[in-house]
């Protein structure tokens, strides 16, 4: 949530800002803002909603300097205008802030005293902190470091002082920030993609560091005030390729891309030759583990959802999932021989990063993640990366199926290490899983979505319903469709229709079934007559088994290609990663129709930094 940069360099440096705020677009925003510092002066331009505002205002009053900081906010204490908007500044000092200060009000109600506040943001009180500091003749560095003494919460800042017109400070506290230095610039940014075309040696700074940057050079120091040192290591963005291509969309961009990473992260875990499965993690232990529990939030927390059925059905490890914002504040019991895997895209959620320093005391910890050097890779006893490669769009699709990919793999390993997967089983699946990228590219190419998409756009309410892995696919379906389109929608259990539910039924309501012909299927088909019966707008996929029987079910009711949807026939064990893409896609398209900003929904941020 939020984006930094601050650049130093020897040429003007807004427009290299601006472009770095256009790579952190992504993590969603609501207003944005600039500052620095030119002939002795402290300047900024803010603006409410998108970057092109900002670029307006700064074309028709123009901003110069060759030190500056940039920010894209998304709200959280007071609406996006341009009151609230990033940098905060006085008459000496401006900053920019990602997190939440949680004692802000009792620092606001004394500061309040002496100054005059212009927003209703958390963030203005550091400014005043840090002129306290100042007033009492100290210098740039001291004042920053004792204003920071006084805040409790999460916060990544970056600070310009008028009297250093030649140094950049920074500070982090549970919220990311990245340097970089070369010969001609010092940046820090808030992930390695906003500095990606910049630097390919990135240093990550630790909880309580603090930055001093200038041209070419950087000085750390701990939160005791003492100098210390942080490795540079590579840049893991330097060389990925972040446009859209020929894509309209980054999100449909990442939706095709499923069969390359997909494939790319089945050489991780595959052997060429021999019909064995390299481990994601060789150095866990599996026979050891008598329970586990599985923590996410989002779309990350589905995916955990149908690794429980894995992990149960092949390993035999019972397993809890659970909301890692619920997690820590439940007082959870740690069993002997307890393992908490933690998953997350970026690595930076801050609820679970939380609940995973909760659990490292306690229990075997493992890091599910797409960002090397992330807060979570970092953290972790054990870490497992996902190889998804950058995703831009907000709404997550490549990384999902790619973190299926991973939590399989390790569920499958655990069935080897614990003697509950033979020779032949294990070979059968590997056999589907190198199936399963060109099974991908077939659903992709051959999907009639945007024709379904077209009979929800005035759907009042839409329902997604599965059993068994479908039900997490179902739940995923939903988020996909709210995130994307607007669209009110839910997911339920299908055993769970009658159960309150079926209420909802009429004529009006749209409703998604995902029935392949598995050990549910009959099931399921009790309900598709039951939705019949109430008349519901039913589309329900399947694969060929199922469709026959459907149609004969109730002759003149499904139609192929509109709401039967045939996907191929496969092991159940890919039902997950199949089944979810059209889901994905009907998201996409009902967005588009709709003209809502795919790839930026209102609200939402990539990475979720704050509670």
């Amino acid at each position: 949530m939020c984006g930094i940069v601050g650049l130093i360099a020897r040429d003007d440096v807004v427009n290299k800002i601006l472009e770095g705020l256009e790579r952190l677009e992504y993590r969603g925003y609501d207003s944005a803002g600039i500052a620095t510092i030119h002939e002795g002066k402290l300047d900024r331009r803010r603006s409410e909603g998108k970057l092109r505002a900002l670029k307006e205002v700064c074309f028709h009053a123009p901003l110069q300097g060759t030190i500056g900081i940039g920010h894209t906010r998304w709200a959280t204490h007071g609406p996006a205008i341009e009151a609230n908007a990033h940098p905060h500044a006085n008459h000496r000092i401006a900053l920019v802030h990602n997190g939440i200060i949680e004692n802000f009000s009792i620092l606001k109600k004394d500061l309040e005293t002496r100054y005059t506040f212009e927003s209703q943001t958390d963030t203005e009180v550091i400014v005043y902190l840090i002129e306290d500091e100042l007033a009492k003749d100290q210098n740039p560095l001291k004042a920053l470091q004792a204003a920071v003494k006084k805040l409790k919460g999460t916060y990544a800042i970056a600070v310009l002082f008028k009297e250093s017109p030649d140094t950049l400070y920074a500070v982090r506290q549970g919220s990311p920030l990245v340097l970089g230095i070369s010969e001609k610039a010092s940046y820090l940014g808030s992930d390695a993609i906003s500095l990606a075309p910049w630097v390919k040696q990135l240093c990550y700074l630790e909880d309580g560091d603090l930055a001093e940057l200038t041209l070419g050079h950087v000085t750390l120091y701990n939160r005791e005030d003492q100098k210390v040192q942080r490795p540079f290591v590579a840049n893991p963005m330097a060389t990925e390729n972040i446009s859209k291509g020929p894509y309209r969309h980054y999100m449909l961009k990442e939706i095709f891309e499923q069969s390359t990473v997909l494939s790319q992260g089945l050489q991780h875990i595959l052997e060429k030759e021999a019909h064995h499965l390299h481990a994601p993690q060789g150095d866990i232990d599996f026979k050891a583990i008598e329970s586990l529990s599985i923590i996410a939030c989002g779309t990350s927390y589905y995916a955990a959802m149908v690794a429980k059925y894995w992990f149960e059905k092949y390993a035999h490890i019972p397993v809890d999932v659970d909301i890692a914002s619920e997690f820590r504040y439940r007082h959870p019991v740690f069993t002997k021989n307890h393992a908490c895997f933690f998953i997350s895209q970026s690595g930076e959620t801050l609820d679970t990063l939380a609940a995973l320093e909760l659990s490292k005391k306690h229990a075997l910890t493992l890091g599910i993640v797409n960002v090397p050097q992330s807060s979570i890779a970092r953290a972790a006893h054990h870490v497992v990366f996902t190889h998804a490669g950058p995703e831009i769009g907000v709404a997550s699709t490549k990384a999902f199926t790619c973190q299926l990919l991973t939590l399989l793999t390790l569920a499958l390993e655990a069935a080897r290490q614990r003697k509950y997967l033979s020779a032949r089983e294990e070979e059968s699946m590997i056999q589907s899983l190198r199936s399963l990228p060109g099974l991908v590219h077939q659903v992709l190419i051959n999907n009639k979505m945007e024709a379904v998409a077209q009979t929800i756009l005035k759907a009042p309410h839409v329902i997604f319903l599965g059993r068994g892995t479908q039900y997490p696919i179902a739940l995923e379906g939903a988020l996909k469709l709210k995130e994307i389109s607007y669209i009110p929608s839910q997911a339920y259990a299908s055993g769970e229709l009658k159960h309150g539910p079926i209420a909802l039924i009429d004529e009006h309501v749209a409703i998604f079934i995902l029935a392949p012909f598995d050990a549910w299927f009959e099931k399921s088909a009790g309900n598709i007559q039951e939705i019949h019966a109430r008349k519901g707008h039913m589309t329900v996929f399947t694969d060929e088994e199922g469709a026959e029987h459907l149609q004969t079910m109730l002759p003149g009711v499904f139609h192929l290609g509109k709401n039967l949807i045939l996907l191929p026939k496969v092991d159940p064990l890919l039902h997950p990663f199949l089944y979810v893409l059209p889901l994905q896609l009907l998201s996409y398209y009902t967005g588009m129709l709709k003209g809502t900003d795919v790839d930026q929904p209102r609200n939402l941020a990539k990475s979720v930094t704050v509670e």
